[in-house]
C-alpha cells in the first residue's frame, strides 16, 4: 500500500510516498512530461520516498510509478484525496502551486 504526502516550502514540494516494498520509485507528470524516468525518488526510510522539485505556479498533474506499475493513491481514499480522473479511465493526482507575491 502506498500513500503520499505533499509539502509545499520556499525552496520547492516536497513529494513522498509511502511505498515499504518497493524497489523503485519515480514520479512523472504534466511538469516533465510524463517522462517515466525523468524523476526518481529517493528512499527517506520507514518505507517513505521522496523528491523536491521546484515546479511553476500553477495546476500540475501527476503519478508514481512503483516498481513498473502507475500509482495515484492505492490504499489512500479516492473520495477525499485531490485527483482527477484522466484519459487513461483512472486518476492523477493533482498540485496547485501559488503565485509568489512580493511585498
Amino acid at each position: 500500500m502506498a500513500k503520499t504526502q505533499r509539502k509545499v516550502q520556499a525552496d520547492g514540494i516536497l513529494l513522498q510516498c509511502r511505498a515499504p516494498e518497493a524497489r523503485q520509485v519515480f514520479l512523472a507528470g504534466t511538469f516533465n512530461n510524463w517522462d517515466s524516468r525523468a524523476n526518481p525518488m529517493e528512499p527517506a526510510g520507514d518505507g517513505v520516498w521522496s523528491l523536491r522539485l521546484a515546479l511553476p505556479p500553477g495546476r500540475h498533474e501527476y503519478k508514481f510509478l512503483i516498481d513498473g506499475e502507475w500509482c495515484c493513491t492505492p490504499g489512500d481514499d479516492q473520495s477525499v484525496c485531490n485527483c482527477v480522473p484522466n484519459a487513461f479511465g483512472t486518476m492523477n493526482l493533482i498540485i496547485e502551486i501559488p503565485e509568489v507575491r512580493s511585498l
